[in-house]
Protein backbone atom coordinates (compact mmCIF):
# COMPACT_ATOMS: atom_id res chain seq x y z
CA UNK A 1 0.00 0.00 0.00
CA UNK A 2 1.50 3.31 -1.07
CA UNK A 3 1.91 6.08 1.47
CA UNK A 4 -0.55 8.80 0.47
CA UNK A 5 -0.86 10.58 3.82
CA UNK A 6 1.81 11.79 6.21
CA UNK A 7 1.24 12.64 9.84
CA UNK A 8 3.42 14.82 12.03
CA UNK A 9 2.61 16.22 15.46
CA UNK A 10 4.49 18.95 17.29
CA UNK A 11 3.44 21.13 20.24
CA UNK A 12 -0.11 19.82 20.15
CA UNK A 13 -0.59 20.56 16.44
CA UNK A 14 -0.96 17.65 14.02
CA UNK A 15 -0.33 18.22 10.31
CA UNK A 16 -2.07 15.72 8.05
CA UNK A 17 -0.84 16.04 4.49
CA UNK A 18 -2.35 14.36 1.44
CA UNK A 19 0.01 13.67 -1.45
CA UNK A 20 -0.60 11.17 -4.21
CA UNK A 21 1.71 13.08 -6.54
CA UNK A 22 -1.20 14.26 -8.65
CA UNK A 23 -4.67 15.53 -7.73
CA UNK A 24 -4.98 13.96 -4.24
CA UNK A 25 -8.02 11.99 -5.33
CA UNK A 26 -10.09 10.47 -2.58
CA UNK A 27 -9.69 6.76 -3.24
CA UNK A 28 -10.53 4.03 -0.72
CA UNK A 29 -6.81 3.85 0.10
CA UNK A 30 -6.52 7.62 0.63
CA UNK A 31 -9.61 7.67 2.85
CA UNK A 32 -8.34 4.73 4.93
CA UNK A 33 -5.04 6.52 5.49
CA UNK A 34 -6.81 9.77 6.37
CA UNK A 35 -8.95 7.91 8.91
CA UNK A 36 -5.81 6.42 10.47
CA UNK A 37 -4.20 9.87 10.66
CA UNK A 38 -7.26 11.31 12.37
CA UNK A 39 -7.15 8.38 14.81
CA UNK A 40 -3.60 9.47 15.73
CA UNK A 41 -4.61 13.11 16.06
CA UNK A 42 -7.48 12.19 18.38
CA UNK A 43 -5.17 10.03 20.50
CA UNK A 44 -2.65 12.89 20.63
CA UNK A 45 -5.37 15.39 21.55
CA UNK A 46 -4.07 17.63 18.80
CA UNK A 47 -5.47 20.48 16.75
CA UNK A 48 -5.34 19.35 13.12
CA UNK A 49 -4.07 21.12 10.01
CA UNK A 50 -5.33 19.24 6.95
CA UNK A 51 -3.45 20.10 3.76
CA UNK A 52 -2.17 18.90 0.40
CA UNK A 53 1.43 18.84 -0.75
CA UNK A 54 3.27 22.15 -0.89
CA UNK A 55 2.00 24.14 -3.85
CA UNK A 56 -0.23 21.29 -4.99
CA UNK A 57 -3.91 20.45 -5.25
CA UNK A 58 -5.84 20.13 -1.99
CA UNK A 59 -8.09 17.46 -3.50
CA UNK A 60 -9.71 16.92 -6.86
CA UNK A 61 -12.49 14.82 -5.37
CA UNK A 62 -13.29 11.15 -5.66
CA UNK A 63 -11.08 8.80 -7.65
CA UNK A 64 -12.87 8.68 -11.02
CA UNK A 65 -11.34 5.31 -11.89
CA UNK A 66 -13.28 3.86 -8.96
CA UNK A 67 -16.39 5.93 -9.67
CA UNK A 68 -16.46 4.69 -13.28
CA UNK A 69 -15.78 1.05 -12.44
CA UNK A 70 -19.41 0.28 -11.64
CA UNK A 71 -22.40 1.44 -9.57
CA UNK A 72 -21.58 -0.67 -6.52
CA UNK A 73 -18.03 0.65 -6.24
CA UNK A 74 -19.15 4.22 -6.91
CA UNK A 75 -21.83 4.16 -4.23
CA UNK A 76 -19.49 2.52 -1.71
CA UNK A 77 -16.82 5.19 -2.29
CA UNK A 78 -19.37 8.01 -2.14
CA UNK A 79 -20.64 6.80 1.24
CA UNK A 80 -17.11 6.23 2.52
CA UNK A 81 -16.18 9.81 1.64
CA UNK A 82 -19.32 11.14 3.29
CA UNK A 83 -18.53 9.26 6.49
CA UNK A 84 -15.00 10.67 6.51
CA UNK A 85 -16.29 14.23 6.16
CA UNK A 86 -18.78 13.52 8.96
CA UNK A 87 -15.82 12.48 11.08
CA UNK A 88 -14.16 15.85 10.47
CA UNK A 89 -17.42 17.60 11.37
CA UNK A 90 -17.54 15.69 14.67
CA UNK A 91 -13.79 15.70 15.45
CA UNK A 92 -13.35 16.69 19.13
CA UNK A 93 -10.48 19.08 18.36
CA UNK A 94 -10.32 21.93 15.83
CA UNK A 95 -9.60 21.01 12.21
CA UNK A 96 -8.05 23.71 10.02
CA UNK A 97 -7.86 23.34 6.26
CA UNK A 98 -4.80 24.87 4.59
CA UNK A 99 -5.13 24.77 0.82
CA UNK A 100 -2.45 25.71 -1.66
CA UNK A 101 -4.35 24.41 -4.68
CA UNK A 102 -7.70 23.43 -6.14
CA UNK A 103 -10.52 21.88 -4.11
CA UNK A 104 -13.11 20.28 -6.36
CA UNK A 105 -16.21 18.15 -5.76
CA UNK A 106 -15.59 15.94 -2.68
CA UNK A 107 -12.40 17.93 -2.16
CA UNK A 108 -14.55 21.04 -1.72
CA UNK A 109 -16.91 19.18 0.63
CA UNK A 110 -13.89 18.09 2.70
CA UNK A 111 -12.91 21.74 2.87
CA UNK A 112 -16.40 22.71 4.06
CA UNK A 113 -16.29 20.09 6.82
CA UNK A 114 -13.28 21.74 8.48
CA UNK A 115 -13.69 24.24 11.31
CA UNK A 116 -11.55 26.96 9.74
CA UNK A 117 -10.40 27.19 6.12
CA UNK A 118 -7.42 29.11 4.75
CA UNK A 119 -6.59 29.43 1.08
CA UNK A 120 -4.43 31.43 -1.33
CA UNK A 121 -5.54 34.74 -2.80
CA UNK A 122 -5.12 33.63 -6.39
CA UNK A 123 -4.56 30.80 -8.82
CA UNK A 124 -7.00 28.19 -7.50
CA UNK A 125 -10.41 26.82 -8.36
CA UNK A 126 -12.96 25.68 -5.80
CA UNK A 127 -16.43 24.26 -6.20
CA UNK A 128 -18.82 21.41 -6.84
CA UNK A 129 -18.64 20.24 -10.44
CA UNK A 130 -20.93 17.21 -10.20
CA UNK A 131 -23.56 18.52 -12.63
CA UNK A 132 -20.78 19.48 -15.06
CA UNK A 133 -19.62 15.87 -15.28
CA UNK A 134 -23.08 14.29 -15.44
CA UNK A 135 -23.65 13.29 -11.83
CA UNK A 136 -26.81 14.05 -9.91
CA UNK A 137 -25.76 15.33 -6.50
CA UNK A 138 -26.17 12.71 -3.78
CA UNK A 139 -28.36 13.35 -0.72
CA UNK A 140 -25.39 13.87 1.59
CA UNK A 141 -23.89 16.49 -0.72
CA UNK A 142 -27.17 18.38 -0.90
CA UNK A 143 -27.49 18.50 2.89
CA UNK A 144 -23.85 19.60 3.30
CA UNK A 145 -24.27 22.35 0.74
CA UNK A 146 -27.45 23.57 2.42
CA UNK A 147 -25.67 23.69 5.77
CA UNK A 148 -22.50 25.54 4.75
CA UNK A 149 -23.08 27.49 1.53
CA UNK A 150 -24.95 30.81 1.82
CA UNK A 151 -28.42 30.70 0.29
CA UNK A 152 -27.65 33.22 -2.44
CA UNK A 153 -24.76 31.02 -3.63
CA UNK A 154 -26.47 27.66 -3.17
CA UNK A 155 -28.05 27.36 -6.62
CA UNK A 156 -24.85 28.54 -8.31
CA UNK A 157 -22.80 25.97 -6.40
CA UNK A 158 -25.12 22.98 -6.15
CA UNK A 159 -27.21 23.10 -9.34
CA UNK A 160 -25.15 25.19 -11.75
CA UNK A 161 -21.87 23.52 -10.77
CA UNK A 162 -20.06 26.86 -10.78
CA UNK A 163 -16.33 26.77 -10.05
CA UNK A 164 -15.10 29.82 -8.15
CA UNK A 165 -11.98 31.95 -8.00
CA UNK A 166 -10.57 32.38 -4.48
CA UNK A 167 -12.37 35.65 -3.68
CA UNK A 168 -15.69 34.31 -4.95
CA UNK A 169 -15.08 31.01 -3.14
CA UNK A 170 -14.66 32.94 0.10
CA UNK A 171 -17.95 34.76 -0.49
CA UNK A 172 -19.58 31.41 -1.28
CA UNK A 173 -18.56 30.02 2.11
CA UNK A 174 -15.67 27.75 1.15
CA UNK A 175 -12.97 29.82 2.87
CA UNK A 176 -12.72 31.85 6.05
CA UNK A 177 -9.46 33.59 5.16
CA UNK A 178 -7.34 34.22 2.07
CA UNK A 179 -3.63 35.04 2.24
CA UNK A 180 -0.70 34.93 -0.16
CA UNK A 181 0.20 31.42 -1.24
CA UNK A 182 3.49 31.65 0.66
CA UNK A 183 1.63 32.45 3.89
CA UNK A 184 -0.99 29.69 3.83
CA UNK A 185 0.82 27.22 6.08
CA UNK A 186 2.24 29.86 8.40
CA UNK A 187 -1.23 31.34 8.83
CA UNK A 188 -2.63 27.86 9.47
CA UNK A 189 -0.04 27.20 12.18
CA UNK A 190 -0.75 30.56 13.83
CA UNK A 191 -4.48 29.82 13.71
CA UNK A 192 -3.91 26.34 15.14
CA UNK A 193 -1.93 27.79 18.06
CA UNK A 194 -4.73 30.25 18.78
CA UNK A 195 -7.40 27.54 18.58
CA UNK A 196 -5.36 25.26 20.84
CA UNK A 197 -6.06 27.77 23.62
CA UNK A 198 -9.78 26.93 23.54
CA UNK A 199 -11.27 24.81 26.29
CA UNK A 200 -11.52 21.56 24.36
CA UNK A 201 -14.27 20.09 26.53
CA UNK A 202 -16.40 23.14 25.76
CA UNK A 203 -15.33 23.11 22.10
CA UNK A 204 -16.32 19.47 21.66
CA UNK A 205 -19.61 19.90 23.51
CA UNK A 206 -20.65 23.01 21.63
CA UNK A 207 -19.61 21.58 18.28
CA UNK A 208 -21.65 18.44 18.77
CA UNK A 209 -24.66 20.19 20.29
CA UNK A 210 -24.84 22.88 17.61
CA UNK A 211 -24.61 20.25 14.85
CA UNK A 212 -26.99 17.68 16.32
CA UNK A 213 -29.71 18.27 13.74
CA UNK A 214 -27.17 18.37 10.93
CA UNK A 215 -25.63 15.05 11.97
CA UNK A 216 -29.08 13.46 11.95
CA UNK A 217 -29.73 14.77 8.42
CA UNK A 218 -26.33 13.60 7.20
CA UNK A 219 -26.76 10.11 8.65
CA UNK A 220 -30.17 9.89 6.99
CA UNK A 221 -28.58 11.06 3.73
CA UNK A 222 -25.83 8.42 3.82
CA UNK A 223 -28.43 5.74 4.46
CA UNK A 224 -30.44 6.96 1.46
CA UNK A 225 -27.34 7.15 -0.70
CA UNK A 226 -26.31 3.62 0.24
CA UNK A 227 -29.66 2.36 -1.10
CA UNK A 228 -29.14 3.80 -4.57
CA UNK A 229 -28.71 1.34 -7.40
CA UNK A 230 -26.83 3.85 -9.54
CA UNK A 231 -25.31 7.33 -9.33
CA UNK A 232 -27.22 9.16 -12.07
Amino acid sequence: MSNLVTYTCEDGIATIQMDDGKANVLSPNMLDQLDAAFDKAETDGAVVILTGRDGGVFSGGFDLSVMMSGPEAAIALTCKGSRFANRILAHPFPVIAATAGHAIAMGAFTLLACDYRIGPEGGTKTGLNETQIGMTMHHWGIEMARAFIPKHYLNRSLVNGEIFTPSDAKDAGYYDKLVTAEMVMETARTTAKMMSMLNMRAFKGTKRKSRKDLFEKLEWAIDEDSRMSVLE
